[in-house]
């Protein structure tokens, strides 16, 4: 078992909101999905301890979970092997690992900080990458997971007024922090219909979104009840290229694939944001 002193050398991206039900879930399955394709070693872990949904997305029925894996490890010590208490995920020709949630509440509780740090850097011994589903909150487990990773993807959409209150909350927190140099801000249902004007919470929030995810609640929860992630299932539509293109920005590496329509280069394409009234809700 690694312990916390050794060189890692796996590459951690957390997903991580101020907010509920914004699609951390779908788009932290469907990077480890595009990693996992275009052959990477990645493991999926989801850290939304108590009402995790990875498993329930992918139509999967875990036989061990994080709870297991703690449990394991305390009583194993150096023989443990994490790799154990991974449930794979298989679509075609495209395998990950995924480490699931507690599955009851008790369990969730009883999950502690330090041994979730020694199983995320045991993984990274291990793997390409290692994907975080986390819960909306700045708890003990997501400030240490914040520390421990490479890139965050702080996940936002446009909506109501006290999810966007939460965001700036949540940016300023992570600045403070001396988080910025690895957050990137991605916004989630962009063209979806609303009074909020992007530009007036890009003003609030002190700087623009990283990436931009187009609104497609059709493609999105086919995906769900197939089980299937956008990028292996479904790769025309303009959200699984939205998806693959942040993949190829966070890589830093171009992508091809045998069913893009000629002359896709993997551009988002420009949204048309509407004039709000957001500006004159926050300002001074």
């Amino acid at each position: 078992m690694a312990t916390d002193d050794q060189a890692v050398s796996g590459v951690v991206l957390t997903f991580f909101s101020t907010a509920s039900a914004v699609g951390k879930t779908l788009l932290s399955c469907n990077m480890a999905s595009e990693l996992a394709r275009q052959g990477a070693t990645v493991v999926l872990c989801d850290l939304d301890l108590q009402f995790g949904d990875i498993c329930n997305y992918l139509h999967l029925s875990p036989d061990q979970t994080i709870a297991d894996a703690q449990e394991s490890m305390k009583r194993m010590g150096s023989s443990f092997d994490i790799r154990e208490c991974l449930t794979p995920y298989m679509y075609e020709d495209t395998v990950f690992q995924v480490l699931a949630a507690p599955l009851g509440l008790d369990e969730a509780y009883n999950i502690e900080t330090d041994s979730v740090k020694k199983i995320i850097n045991e993984l990274r011994m291990i793997y390409n990458y290692v994907i975080i589903d986390t819960t909306s909150m700045f708890s003990n487990v997501n400030m240490m997971l914040l520390d421990l990773s490479t890139i965050v993807t702080f996940l936002g959409v446009v909506d109501f007024i006290p999810t966007i209150k939460n965001m700036k909350i949540g940016a300023t927190l992570l600045t403070q922090l001396n988080y910025k140099d690895k957050v990137r801000l991605v916004l989630n249902r962009s063209n979806a219909k609303t009074r909020i004007g992007m530009d007036d919470v890009e003003k609030l929030l002190g700087q623009e979104f990283y990436h931009i995810l187009p609104n497609d609640f059709k493609s999105a929860t086919r995906s769900i009840q197939d089980g299937v992630p956008l990028v292996l299932a479904d790769r025309r539509t303009e959200l699984s290229r939205a998806l693959r293109d942040l993949v190829s920005r966070y890589t830093n590496r171009p992508y091809y694939d045998d069913d893009d329509d000629e002359g896709y280069e993997g551009d988002v394409p420009a949204h048309e944001h509407k004039k709000s009234w957001l500006g004159k809700l926050f300002s001074k």
